[in-house]
């Protein structure tokens, strides 16, 4: 797989709290064109697949499970108006070791109101705080499907 340093997420984040990706994508003010009342929907979908990855490599240690969720946001910061449009639901931790990946073909695309600017990741501890687990996450130019 091949990443991109501008759209990249996480590169070797520690995680162990709840936390956001230390990187968001800006996609950038839609605008309205001259002479409209509206501004342009935003629609990233469409066309070719955007494959997205999120692996583990550092194994996790001590918490209950880690749940990460794809979100857009009005905030670059992401603490406003998240929009979760992909989740890997609860990973419990005998999973979360060094090469656990979270792939998707394509970035799931909403138009309208329901993709925002910013996007991002959101990691969410269950349990115990971590001591340990690192990930790197971004969108890439394939992932490696084969072990």
């Amino acid at each position: 797989m091949i990443l991109d340093a501008q759209n990249l997420f996480s590169d070797q984040q520690a995680v162990t709290a709840t936390a956001n990706s230390t990187n968001v994508v800006d996609l950038g003010a839609t605008g309205t064109p001259y002479g409209n009342a509206e501004a342009l929907k935003r629609d990233i979908g469409k066309g070719n697949k955007i494959p997205l990855l999120v692996q583990v490599t550092e194994a996790f240690a001590t918490l209950t499970s880690l749940k990460i969720d794809l979100v857009t946001s009005d905030s670059a910061t992401l603490a406003s108006g998240n929009v979760v449009h992909a989740t890997t639901g609860a990973v419990v931790l005998a999973d979360l070791k060094a090469g656990w990946q979270w792939g998707s073909d394509s970035v799931p695309f909403a138009n309208s109101a329901g993709m925002k600017r910013y996007m991002g990741l959101v990691y969410t501890v269950t349990g115990t705080s971590a001591t340990a687990g690192k990930v790197t996450a971004g969108i890439t130019m394939g992932n490696q499907t084969a072990p």
